[in-house]
């Protein structure tokens, strides 16, 4: 698929709106050529914006004059012309951003909550449902958003080891196999990163309001590892205002009686047994080395031990599942009865072992099964409170969090609509800063593989010396 730009600088925008509809074909952006060679998309802004599609036959043109928002009317132009070409509409409409709540938060606040709704539905093109979602995620959240204040912040720990590499992940992580010298390393560093952030934000007069754990998998570390780890954090920071503290021990296979108690002992609050499906075939294909049999016994080990907030994770749209077999995965979720379920939909990024193509086939009911996991969820006392998008998303759709009220995750909220900032540690790992008074926001990247975080380390550590002029400059 040829997409070419004229006289503009959306191209960013018009690509991903093109990749929603064309999932597993490959875009080539032009912004030089001589000639159109179909299949093609042309966007153009000249005395008028204009979008032309040329694809499997269909051939149409849509142009509307030029005004205050250009991009907005060429992504209306060219949305029309591919829903037409392809028979298609996208639950989020010409929506690519990954953060939809926050926008319409900021639309709710300027016009109230009835000209948001219409704005998301009528220039948006966003559906009916997701339009009522974001009304009923926007609602639950904004208590927990009211707690955010001016010295408030967040603190991240970034463990990027895990047993195996599943096949759909992009994230930064090392398995265990090929990672173990690495681990002892990684720790002593991590801990020196930990004591240095610390004493940051106690120059700067920061309130601790949230611990957020993750990886990775943070349980891939020895029980007496995390002892090492909450301890340091919880001598080095002001937990007196901490809300949350929340531990992935995400895969079970790593869940032990020893590191269960290794937590308890300590300030953690809240913990994570990921199963992402109750299907063995299902976990085999995506290379997960455990069983479902695993994930149930490691969640009643938990309850045993006395954890009353655990979270559990699923994903839509993995390879090989089904929706009889997602629906199973559901119902199974809604036996255990766990406070809070995360939904994710498949995104298939570059860097993961799935691609595109391979997982074109389950693209087509990926949002038969979201609605069943809303409506089961819904059945069993669970409300939507955060929500996020990503590229490349199987049939352009999104990820929520769910949970019985009282058990909403601050982290997930503060860290989804950007109300203040994370501090962040380890590899992988990065710093959000942001400015109260302008919404302005600025980025300190850690080093992404562990062996660049351990050979780089005092590199590393000077960055963070931004976070005291950021708040000089910003937030006095």
């Amino acid at each position: 698929m040829n997409l070419y730009i004229h006289n503009h600088k959306y191209h960013y925008e018009m690509e991903n709106l093109t990749r929603a509809f064309f999932f597993a074909d490959d875009v080539r952006v032009l912004h030089e050529y001589e000639e159109l060679v179909e299949p093609y998309i042309l966007t153009s802004v000249t005395d008028c914006v204009s979008a032309e599609v040329r694809i499997n036959g269909f051939c149409g043109v849509q142009t509307a004059p030029r005004g205050d928002d250009d991009e907005l009317t060429m992504a209306r132009l060219l949305y029309k012309l591919l829903s037409q070409a392809t028979s298609r509409t996208l639950p989020w409409g010409i929506l690519t951003g990954v953060r939809p709540i926050k926008l319409y938060s900021v639309l709710c606040e300027q016009n109230g909550e009835e000209a948001a709704s219409d704005y998301f539905r009528d220039v948006l093109l966003v559906s009916a449902e997701k339009t009522a979602l974001a009304e009923t995620v926007a609602a639950n959240q904004r208590a927990i958003i009211s707690r955010s204040g001016k010295r408030s912040f967040s603190l991240y720990i970034s463990i990027p080891f895990c047993p195996t590499r599943c096949n759909y992940c992009s994230f930064v992580s090392q398995s265990i196999e090929k990672a173990k010298k690495l681990i002892i390393e990684y720790i002593p560093l991590l801990l020196r990163e930990i004591r240095y952030t610390a004493a940051l934000s106690k120059q700067l007069g920061l309130q601790l309001a949230s611990v957020y754990i993750g990886g990775g998998t943070p349980t891939t570390l020895s029980a007496d590892q995390l002892d090492l780890l909450l301890s340091e954090i919880e001598s080095d920071f002001d937990m007196s205002g901490c809300t949350e503290f929340t531990v992935e021990a995400g895969r079970p296979d790593t869940v032990t009686r020893e590191k269960l108690l290794a937590l308890k002992q300590h300030s953690v609050t809240r913990i994570s047994v990921n199963p992402q499906t109750f299907n063995d075939s299902v976990l085999d294909a995506i290379g997960r080395k455990h069983t479902a049999q695993q994930t149930l016994d490691a969640f009643a080990l938990a309850r045993e031990l006395g954890f009353d907030n655990i979270n559990m994770d699923l994903i839509a749209g993995l390879t090989t599942d089904t929706p009889d077999s997602f629906r199973a995965t559901i119902d199974t979720v809604k036996q255990l009865d766990p406070e809070s379920v995360t939904v994710h939909t498949l995104a298939v990024k570059r860097s993961a072992r799935v691609n595109a193509a391979s997982a074109e086939r389950e693209h087509d009911y990926t949002g038969e099964m979201l609605s069943y996991a809303s409506e089961q969820l819904t059945d069993g006392g669970y409300e939507p409170y955060y929500l996020y998008r990503q590229s490349k998303m199987l049939s352009n759709l999104e990820n929520v969090g769910w949970a019985k009220p009282g058990y909403f995750s601050p982290y997930n909220v503060y860290i989804m609509e950007e109300t203040h900032s994370i501090l962040a540690c380890g590899a992988g790992a990065v710093t959000k800063l942001r400015d109260t008074s302008s919404n302005h926001l600025e980025r300190i990247f850690n080093f992404k593989f562990p062996y660049e975080y351990i050979s780089r380390f005092d590199e590393l550590l000077a960055r963070k010396d931004r976070i005291v002029a950021f708040y000089d400059e910003y937030n006095r």
